[in-house]
């Protein structure tokens, strides 16, 4: 049997399945054991000046020892749909997107050469990209598809095949399955979430069959940015206002939309940007708490920031309320969050992801009652008010989930023994 792999390359963690000689999938895991967070980090050797980089966990560790003297390159996934993004520079030297993702590819699959050979490779993609407009008729997420498939054959996999990933994840679930079944898939990533219906019949044969997709550009960052929107940005001078000739005016909300949104961060280490604000804190009303934005940026303590946003985050989907807890230097977090809150700073992007599951239905033709089973994966689908909003809407005994990190990867490489 021709070996299959399954690459599930996400916006915030990648993974890497393949298939065993009894034909289920396995996850390829580091002798460490480390999740494989989807980041870059570049530095400069101080011995001879070189740039080096490293990726994953060891991308990270290079990072948290010198993050004056290094950049960290995140969220990749969420540009590759975005034609204004074309290339960046990094201690001089160009990169383009493409290159950036086949760098963090090679880095992620380094070790799994020997796996790799002659392999049939298949790689998932959302329904959706972040940042595509459904408005171009979907050209897009086209666009999106093509440069990954781009990275993939810089990265030295020029034959790749290309599988949304909800499907993939059904795959997975449809192992379960002993009758003719129609299925809403829910794959929540860092970046998107996305939805397919499809049919699935045990056989034999066994089939499956896509009867509809949505998507939206939207997932467990984007419950991140709301904590630190309500709780850290006004520490921030978020909401203060300063004075030019004597009027007052509110201290630009933009700043703050960027830095509440982690793969942004970087690119607000521009000198202009931060001229401006240090313009903006000398009248303002709090000039302090600008300063402390522009030594975060500068510090770039946004890693730090933020994975204590998602450790808030992750503690209210077992309990009723948590502390987030955060310092950098002088600037000290100590903030209760209660769920309650929680909830209702993420209702707006409730409300999309229900806009995008209704979405589905009506391009499959089904009814919130033709369908039978509702599998939920991906960790955003953890969060109790995800969780409930399905429940509501399909009923709590018609809900699955598990493999939560992993059946994107896993069911990748089974559609691909599917196919062979």
């Amino acid at each position: 049997m021709q070996p299959v792999i399954g690459i599930d390359f996400g916006t915030t963690n990648s993974v890497i399945t393949a298939l065993r000689p009894d034909g289920t999938a396995e996850t390829l895991a580091r002798d460490t054991g480390e999740v494989f967070r989807s980041v870059l980090c570049f530095w400069s050797d101080p011995r001879g000046g070189a740039m080096r980089h490293a990726a994953g966990p060891a991308g990270i560790e290079a990072y948290l020892e010198e993050p004056l003297a290094s950049r960290l390159v995140m969220s990749m996934k969420s540009y590759l749909a975005q034609r204004s993004f074309t290339e960046t520079r990094i201690f001089g030297r160009r990169f383009t997107l493409e290159s950036l993702v086949a760098l963090f590819l090679r880095e992620l699959l380094a070790p799994f050469g020997e796996a790799l050979q002659g392999a049939r490779v298949v790689v998932g993609r959302p329904v959706r990209f972040v940042g595509a407009n459904p408005a171009s008729g979907g050209a897009d997420d086209a666009f999106g598809e093509t440069r990954l498939r781009a990275a993939f054959a810089a990265a030295g996999l020029p034959e790749v095949a290309v599988a949304l990933e909800p499907a993939a994840a059904g795959q997975r679930f449809a192992a379960g399955i002993d009758r003719p079944s129609t299925v809403l898939v829910g794959d929540f990533g860092g970046g998107t979430s996305d939805f397919s219906v499809m049919r699935f019949d045990p056989g034999p044969p066994a089939t499956v069959t896509a009867l509809g997709h949505a998507g939206v550009g939207l997932a467990g960052d984007a419950f991140d940015t709301r904590i630190i929107d309500r709780v850290v940005s006004p520490r921030l001078g978020k909401g203060d206002e300063y004075r030019v000739m004597g009027k007052p005016l509110p201290v630009p909300p933009a700043w703050y939309a960027s830095f509440a949104r982690w793969h942004q961060l970087p690119l607000m280490r521009g000198p202009k940007t931060l001229r401006d604000i240090a313009d903006v804190a000398r009248t303002a009303d709090h000039p302090e708490r600008l300063h402390r934005l522009i030594r975060l940026i500068e510090d770039e303590a946004g890693y730090a920031l933020y994975r204590a946003v998602s450790s808030a985050k992750a503690a209210l989907s077992s309990a009723e309320s948590t502390v987030l807890t955060f310092q950098h230097e002088d600037f000290t977090i100590e903030a209760p969050i209660a769920r309650a809150d929680f909830e209702s700073w993420i209702a707006p992007d409730l409300a999309r992801m229900e806009a995008a599951v209704d979405a589905a239905l009506a391009d499959a033709g089904i009814r919130p009652e033709g369908v039978d089973r509702v599998f939920l994966t991906g960790g955003t689908s953890l969060v109790p008010a995800v969780r409930a909003l399905f429940a509501r809407r399909f009923g709590e005994e018609r809900i699955f989930g598990g493999g939560e990190f992993v059946s994107v990867a896993e069911g990748l490489a089974l559609m691909g023994r599917d196919a062979a």
